[in-house]
């Protein structure tokens, strides 16, 4: 089994962070934030608890002047590269906030190194307009990280991290920073802004279709953040979404002859997988535009259900064609979803509209157990 994230903070991590920090600036006690990281409960901590212990102890051993602390920040952090050092924007986050250009200053420069996502949220929700004015900006840098920030950061529904209210009511204002971005060169920028218009079709799907209706065909890179930023009305089979990239939602349901989809296993246990045979029957005199999805209603611990569907199959399919495929089901837990024993109903789409079922009948993890993979 792979080791949980939070184990990359660890006492060999800690220690050389603490001598690096010391290289820089000589009167840091290295011994006394190492105590002071590591200290009671440290084992018991998950990886942002982690984290924020590291941004505390950096707090009780800096400077205690915000400006002088950036400064030692500043004299390493060249050195301090990737995922491991999100808590040189959360050191702004949480002491930051009473400095707001300071704090601008940090993260635009911090985040070209890690990613300072989560960070800037305080500072859009204390100060919304001032903050979202900056981020217009940095949505003209020459740095890709920077650009990714301006869009990544005021995600209405950012996983991780607390929600921005304000821009679930009303997302008007970021609609300028998608704007200037819609047609980015970078690949890591455009993810983020499709991801940023698919928070907003969660709340306002109006806007985005309008945002899909005017950037269409502009370019390769525009179509493409169109149809990743309406994923979610994809899978909620949204007819004017449906229609708008080609696909007959009745209609095509309506050429599917027939339809099966078997579960080579109808019993199976958590951590174990299932094999899904599935085949449709089309009866069609033209070409159609399909979205064959797998919807699985999983048992939540509620005993309610909630469904997540995969896609199977997004192509325009000859006439009269037999579609056939293989889709294996795993049943291990995740950060992102744990799973419950029960009945779980499964269901064949075609452009949102079920044609075939069964279902698995999930247990619980035996002790002890082998499993089937």
């Amino acid at each position: 089994m792979a080791e949980p994230l939070k184990a990359m903070y660890n006492q060999s991590f800690i220690t050389a962070f603490g001598a690096l920090v010391q290289s820089g600036w000589a009167e840091f006690d290295a011994g006394r934030f190492v105590g002071l990281t590591l200290d009671k409960g440290w084992e018991q901590l998950e990886l942002k608890g982690r984290m924020r212990r590291i941004t505390e102890s950096l707090g009780s051993t800096l400077p205690a002047d915000y400006k002088e602390a950036l400064g030692v920040l500043y004299a390493i952090d060249e050195r301090c590269v990737g995922f491991p050092y999100l808590f040189f924007p959360d050191f702004v986050e949480v002491y930051g906030l009473g400095e707001w250009e300071l704090s601008m200053h940090a993260l635009e420069r911090f985040t070209a190194r890690s990613s300072a996502e989560f960070a800037i949220r305080p500072f859009i929700l204390a100060q919304t307009d001032r903050t979202m004015a900056r981020m217009l900006e940095w949505a003209a840098s020459d740095n890709e990280h920077v650009r990714r920030l301006a869009t990544e950061g005021c995600r209405p529904r950012l996983p991780w991290a607390p929600a921005l209210p304000m821009f679930k009511r009303d997302p008007s204002a970021i609609l300028p920073i998608l704007e200037q971005l819609k047609c980015d060169p970078s690949l890591y920028v455009r993810k983020s802004v499709a991801n940023n218009m698919n928070d907003i079709a969660k709340d306002h799907p109006d806007i985005v279709r309008d945002l899909a209706a005017r950037w269409t065909g502009r370019h390769e890179w525009t179509d493409w953040i169109i149809r990743r930023g309406c994923r979610s009305l994809l899978k909620a089979a949204d007819p004017s979404v449906m229609a708008f990239f080609g696909y007959e939602g009745d209609a095509a349901a309506d050429s599917v002859e027939g339809a099966a989809l078997v579960a080579r296993e109808a019993e199976v246990s958590i951590g174990e997988k299932s094999e899904l045979n599935y085949w449709i029957s089309l009866r069609s005199e033209e070409p159609l535009r399909l979205r064959v999805e797998l919807g699985v209603d999983y048992v939540k611990a509620s005993g309610k259900a909630s469904q997540k569907r995969f896609l199977l199959i997004d192509r325009t399919v000859a006439a009269s064609q037999r579609i056939e495929g293989l889709k294996q089901l795993d049943w291990k837990d995740l950060t992102t979803r744990k799973h419950y024993p029960g009945v779980h109903q499964l269901h064949l789409l075609v452009n949102g509209q079920a044609v075939a079922d069964t279902a698995v009948t999930l247990h619980a993890e035996a002790q002890g157990q082998v499993r089937r993979t």
